[in-house]
């Protein structure tokens, strides 16, 4: 089995928001190339250089990336807290307390599996069980070994 092409969170974050813009992997891939992206109006401003510059310099990892899917090499609290919004326009909570370290995000089945394939290893995804049934759950991702573990 091939693993996964690991991108940077901000790689990833970029990669995401073109898909927000209804992009297909090929209009992605395309896209990308061509130099031919949208205007990015979020808070975040993407102007997909960063992205440009590493389908230039590793092209098929990136369409591996694209087309396959990816693992994020490094997640910050603060990126998964973006990462979801880019990726679902999903408004996650943090706690930085330290030691309780924790994201609080709703998210459908669709959207949790889609999350789980995509987090750096160090962090873990946990449901709360009251709503596990429901068509959209919460769920608490904490760094391995913090001392909120249950």
């Amino acid at each position: 089995m091939t693993s996964k092409v690991k991108l940077s969170q901000w790689d990833a974050f970029q990669l995401e928001s073109l898909r927000a813009h209804g992009l297909t992997n090929e209009d992605i891939i395309a896209r990308i190339q061509s130099g031919d992206l949208p205007a990015d109006s979020s808070k975040f401003k993407f102007d997909y250089a960063d992205l440009r510059n590493f389908a230039e310099q590793a092209k098929a990892e990136f369409v591996s990336a694209v087309q396959d899917g990816y693992t994020i090499k490094y997640n910050t609290i603060y990126g998964i807290q973006n990462w979801l919004l880019v990726a679902f326009q999903v408004e996650a909570e943090v706690n930085i307390e330290p030691g309780q370290e924790i994201v609080q995000a709703s998210l459908t089945t669709e959207q949790y599996k889609k999350f789980a394939a995509v987090l750096s290893p160090g962090w873990k995804i946990e449901i709360d069980a009251a709503n596990e049934a429901a068509d959209v759950s919460t769920y608490y991702i904490r760094p391995t070994g913090s001392s909120n573990e249950n």
